[in-house]
């Protein structure tokens, strides 16, 4: 079975941005539709997989679903203040884990749908002020926080792509 998923339109952020926090969200941007871009056109079976023997709980469809659940708690829950339950209250961390009706469709829809809900936690939100949730963090931190593991993570998609198909770059 293949997966049908598209790939999803990048900017990179303007090179004079003036705007710390708009700059930071555009570099978010940039990196969650080359996140989604990772699984476009990958089989299923690949999106699946765990290659690594190091990381057996470590697949492409499980790094998306992952940052699904970072975005949920850092941006939505931590700094906008939402009432959401969180995606990964346990330990080991379930956010990785994958159930038998995800497919690469529903987890990139479900990424999506993050974004959605974290721009609207964000909207009213400076730089400055501190998280809502506990007031522990400013948004720009937690900002720069989401921009770095998604970053990272889109490195761990990178690999898992190429040990895949061989398909390297962004």
């Amino acid at each position: 079975m293949s997966n049908t998923s598209s790939k999803t339109q990048r900017s990179w952020p303007g090179r004079l941005a003036g705007d710390e926090l708009r700059l930071q969200l555009d570099f978010l941007q940039f990196l969650r539709a080359t996140a989604v871009n990772k699984l476009a056109g990958l089989p299923v079976s690949s999106a699946v997989a765990t290659p690594l023997p190091s990381s057996p709980r470590l697949s492409a469809l499980g790094v998306v679903k992952h940052l699904t659940a970072v975005e949920r708690w850092w941006l939505s829950i931590e700094a906008g203040g939402a009432d959401l339950p969180s995606l990964w209250a346990g330990s080991p961390d379930p956010s990785w884990d994958l159930a038998p009706e995800d497919t690469p469709v529903s987890v990139v829809a479900a990424y999506k749908a993050e974004w959605g809900r974290a721009e609207k936690s964000l909207r009213r939100l400076g730089p400055d002020d501190r998280t809502r949730r506990r007031g522990e963090f400013t948004v720009r931190w937690v900002v720069a926080h989401v921009v770095q593991e998604t970053a990272r993570h889109v490195g761990h998609l990178d690999l898992l792509r190429e040990l895949a198909d061989g398909e390297v770059g962004e």
